[in-house]
């Protein structure tokens, strides 16, 4: 029977996005820097790999002290990344190879050198004062915080100024001051930013923490919670719950107005996908409600980080997929996301294992759902451990002094890291000095990654089993293949083999494809391979799973199959 709910969807349910950051892709130039020039000598190549979707993170113009995240002209771009005439023909190249092009859009919080703080510092009567949250402190000469709120990174959010004796709100780091979007010429003048990229032909937006648009009017103080650090589907933390600076409920209209100038663009349409930390109660509130088969009316996408650290077994993959089935089915949509700018990077979670990775890959671009992919993930670039002392996250800088306890309280196996840049070191496109990102005679802003001389394009380019073609196949496959990109999705009980296999099945329209995974270090054998099937793909090149009456699979391996006419 033909699949209904999942015929002709739209562009950005069926794409797959390629996370670029900008300073660590290619430099042009020999500083060091990577740069909108150099991406445009890549595209290619991303054309080639089978991405449809393009996501970069922030380059317009900013001190960089949060590389980006702290913007001092949204309209205009770093001199270090190129101009507004590179950007204007990165877009034009972008669309001339039939791909689309995502920003970065940081709506919480503009940086502390950005012309409209500046003005708002100047007097409390000043004419931008109320574009940002100012409030007098408690206490005797108010030298105390107006309220107990925490920022995101720990300690308090609010920040004394001296020349005007008040306190401004900051939900990340103190050179970032939030926007108050309770007053209207500041929502007003973000939409219209909105709206100048949207003419210049963005396609779509990744908003940057939206969840903390709003805090609370009244500043009531958050409530005690006993919880120190956030998990992916709860924001207490630091002994708060968050309920009045995270996830407040003005967010969620806030979302729909946003939505609303999207829906003034189309042909194409164009989509919004926000980070947030929530449950998947209110994440999917955040996408609003359903308004037609393939639509809502908040945001497009939300990511869904239950999978950053999912162990890689299937239990925990199939509860996943159950939970994304029981919270996004359509019209709602998942995202696969795995690693970004922000976390260690997915293959050294995997223990570097280069056929684990692969069976993470298949996952990855053939569950239902948008894949979110990290620049460097399709040759498995490893995360690189830094020095804590010559960290340039800011991140990281805050924290240097206790870097190690933190880490300990955290985790003990390697798989986080407090300094980002480890996850942000340069592309690695061949094996010469510097990976190929610069000349070797010039000195990358992150040192290039571990064994870059074997793990790069150029290597892998040449090698069939690597990692880089598994990438390649999938996303052709997945381009390729209606079931996979728009079909439905099921998982299949396997109890005979429920500990080790994983396996779904993908329908649109007549077509049919199955998705095996054997998730243990164990070969697995089953007799459930009725009717006429062929292998589309595998990540063992010279295996041969489909045998008389079985299927046989190898430790780690995944395949998928599609099932032919009148035999599903």
């Amino acid at each position: 029977m033909p699949d209904e709910k999942t015929r002709n969807l739209p562009w950005w349910k069926r794409t797959t996005v390629y996370q670029i950051y900008p300073r660590s892709f290619k430099d042009s130039t020999g500083n060091g820097i990577g740069d909108i020039p150099g991406i445009i000598t890549k595209l290619d190549y991303l054309q080639d790999l089978g991405v449809e979707t393009i996501w970069f993170s922030p380059f317009f113009s900013s001190p960089q002290t949060d590389h980006g995240y702290d913007v001092s002209n949204y309209r205009d771009i770093a001199p270090e990344y190129g101009t507004m005439a590179d950007c204007d023909r990165l877009i034009q190249e972008i669309h001339n190879r039939a791909m689309y092009v995502v920003f970065d859009m940081v709506l919480n919080h503009t940086s502390d050198q950005h012309p409209w703080f500046l003005e708002s510092r100047l007097s409390r009567e000043n004419p931008k004062r109320d574009w940002y949250i100012w409030r007098d402190g408690k206490k005797s000469g108010g030298r105390k915080p107006p309220n107990n709120w925490k920022s995101m990174v720990g300690g308090s959010g609010w920040h004394y100024d001296d020349v005007t004796d008040q306190w401004y709100w900051a939900q990340f780091l103190p050179f970032q001051p939030d926007l108050n979007y309770r007053n209207p010429d500041v929502k007003k003048e973000m939409f219209d930013t909105v709206r100048f990229w949207l003419n210049r032909g963005v396609d779509g937006f990744r908003l940057d923490i939206i969840n903390t648009i709003f805090e609370d009017e009244q500043l009531q103080n958050n409530p005690f919670a006993w919880k120190l650090f956030p998990s992916e589907e709860d924001e207490k933390s630091l002994f708060q719950n968050k309920i009045f600076t995270i996830n407040h409920p003005d967010n969620f209209a806030f979302v729909k107005e946003l939505r609303s100038v999207m829906d003034e663009y189309s042909d194409p349409e164009r989509f919004l996908v926000g980070e947030i930390a929530a449950s998947f109660d209110t994440l999917k509130k955040y996408c609003g409600e359903e308004v037609d088969k393939n639509q809502t009316n908040g945001l497009h996408l939300v990511f869904l980080f239950q999978s950053l650290n999912a162990n890689l077994n299937a239990s925990t993959l199939r509860n996943i997929i159950n939970k994304y089935e029981e919270y996004f089915n359509e019209p709602y949509t998942p995202t696969w996301v795995f690693s970004n700018h922000d976390q260690i990077r997915r293959i050294s979670k995997l223990g570097n294992d280069l056929v684990k990775a692969k069976l993470n890959t298949t996952l990855q671009l053939t569950a239902r759902g948008v894949p979110f992919i990290y620049y460097g993930e399709e040759i498995g670039m490893f995360n690189h451990r830094l020095p804590i002392k010559t960290a340039q996250d800011p991140v990281a800088l805050r924290f240097r002094w206790y870097h190690q306890l933190l880490v300990n309280l955290l985790v003990r196996d390697g798989s986080f890291s407090l300094n980002r840049d480890d996850c942000r070191t340069p592309m690695q496109w061949n094996s010469s000095l510097n990976a190929g990102f610069c000349p070797a005679d010039s000195k990358p802003w992150l040192p290039a990654g571990a064994r870059y001389e074997t793990i790069n394009v150029e290597v892998e380019e040449s090698e069939s089993d690597s990692l880089l073609h598994c990438y390649r196949n999938l996303l052709r496959l997945r381009r390729n293949t209606p079931a996979l990109h728009s079909g439905s999705m099921h998982v299949l009980e396997q109890p005979m083999n429920k500990k080790t296999l994983l396996t779904y099945e993908r329908r649109h329209n007549r077509q049919v494809v199955q998705v095996w995974l054997n998730l243990s270090n164990k070969p697995v054998q089953t007799d459930d391979a009725k009717g006429k099937r062929s292998l589309l793909f595998s990540t063992l090149l010279d295996s041969k799973p489909l045998r008389a009456t079985s299927i046989y699979l190898e430790p780690y391996q995944g395949i998928v199959l599609e099932l032919r006419e009148g035999d599903s």
